[in-house]
């Protein structure tokens, strides 16, 4: 029998962290792309259906990322709605951005999904600070990877980290909304 994951989805919002063009170029494939990013835009479809924001998150530094290059830009595959968020941030915590934070408040979100790249990097940060301020962190096993040519055991490693700092990890079939 599957044991679902209910979250309130009036004070939920789903990040989508850092699947930028220039991620996808890399020495190494980033891991089971095609899946992580289908499982992704699926996860934005349903988070449409319930009300939930979603907050395209995009990291800028002064090498591959920088802001307003093409490699910059959000992968061809995703699909942001015309009411979703565009945060932009340039360390790995993405809470440390105001424009999040700001969403958060108005809306008064308790849960955060985080999805998207790198594992071991933003996605770990971001995590890591969303248990720490105090909000119901939720990982989506498979919606995350990274481009490490050990890339299954580094997913695995972070996993095990993050759960143990309290962070809920879920299948996003068991996910559901209320």
């Amino acid at each position: 029998m599957t044991q679902f994951t209910v979250v309130e989805s009036s004070k939920t919002v789903l990040l989508v962290i850092d699947v930028q063009r220039s991620l996808f170029t890399r020495p190494h494939p980033v891991f089971q792309d095609s899946k992580m990013l289908d499982l992704i835009n699926s996860l934005v479809e349903r988070a449409h259906l319930y009300g939930i924001p979603v907050a395209y998150v995009q990291h800028a530094n002064d090498s591959i990322l920088k802001e307003g290059t093409n490699g910059w830009k959000l992968h061809p595959a995703l699909k942001p709605g015309p009411d979703d968020y565009s945060v932009h941030k340039t360390e790995g915590n993405a809470f440390q951005e105001p424009s999040l934070r700001s969403i958060i408040e108005a809306r008064n979100i308790k849960n955060v999904l985080i999805t998207g790249l790198v594992s071991q990097a933003d996605i770990r940060t971001t995590s890591l600070a969303g248990v720490k301020q105090g909000f119901q962190v939720f990982l989506i096993k498979g919606g995350h990877s990274n481009y490490n040519q050990e890339a299954p055991a580094v997913i695995e490693k972070v996993e095990r980290e993050l759960e143990s700092a309290g962070v809920h990890l879920v299948e996003p079939g068991e996910l559901a909304f209320q």
